[in-house]
């Protein structure tokens, strides 16, 4: 499975000639979920949500799907008919090949005063997970965990403390938009030495071979 890296939260997956894109939200390059055979959606956030990218991948491929939960769903259910399909924690699906567990359901907390959003994660191929915006602990061994290393709710303790209790072979950051190249070694640093796992900062448009054990 070929692993490549787009803007923010944005992952692509390949397999078998076939493309999975995650979260091609309005920080994500213009063009993220264009050639997408399966779109999956985290939660409705902006940063992680645009319908217009969404829409525009669905017209672009009349065999795409979305496979999100309710909040985003219903937003484009009526207009995309058989191909939108509501998820939540614990349900598993085939997507465009892809074997796809969902795991979590809230938000992280950004503020005790904002209402948490419904938030779910996906473990695809029993081996990528890519948890949105929560540190959710999906409970099986995960290979590669898609890592939010730099956000409004988070701060690096927790994220070390979440690579360690997920115990992943390698942690790669997404959630980045907002961490500046200066402040970049000093979170690079401190996952390395105290995350207790392989980990990796790819550039926008890397790409990278996954090989699960």
């Amino acid at each position: 499975m070929k692993l490549t890296k787009k803007l923010h939260s944005c992952v692509q997956l390949e397999k078998d000639g076939r493309v999975l894109v995650i979260d091609p939200g309005a920080f994500s390059e213009a063009d993220a979920g264009l050639g997408a055979d399966a779109l999956l959606v985290t939660h409705e956030h902006p940063d992680h949500f645009d319908e217009g990218r969404l829409r525009a991948a669905l017209d672009a491929n009349p065999a795409a799907a979305l496979w999100t939960l309710r909040s985003v769903a219903d937003r484009l259910a009526a207009a995309y008919p058989g191909r939108v399909h509501t998820v939540g924690h614990g349900d598993a699906f085939t997507a465009a090949g892809f074997e796809v567990q969902v795991h979590g359901e809230l938000h992280a907390v950004i503020h005790p005063d904002v209402p948490r959003v419904t938030n779910v994660g996906y473990l695809v191929e029993g081996s990528l997970f890519h948890p949105g915006d929560a540190l959710t602990v999906p409970g099986v061994p995960v290979d590669t965990l898609m890592l939010p290393v730099h956000a409004p709710w988070n701060k690096i303790a927790e994220v070390i403390d979440y690579v360690r209790e997920v115990k992943p072979r390698e942690a790669i950051d997404i959630h980045d938009a907002y961490l500046a190249d200066i402040a970049r070694p000093v979170y690079d640093t401190a996952l390395a030495n105290l995350g207790g796992a392989p980990h990796t900062r790819m550039a926008a448009g890397q790409s990278s071979e996954l090989r699960p054990h």
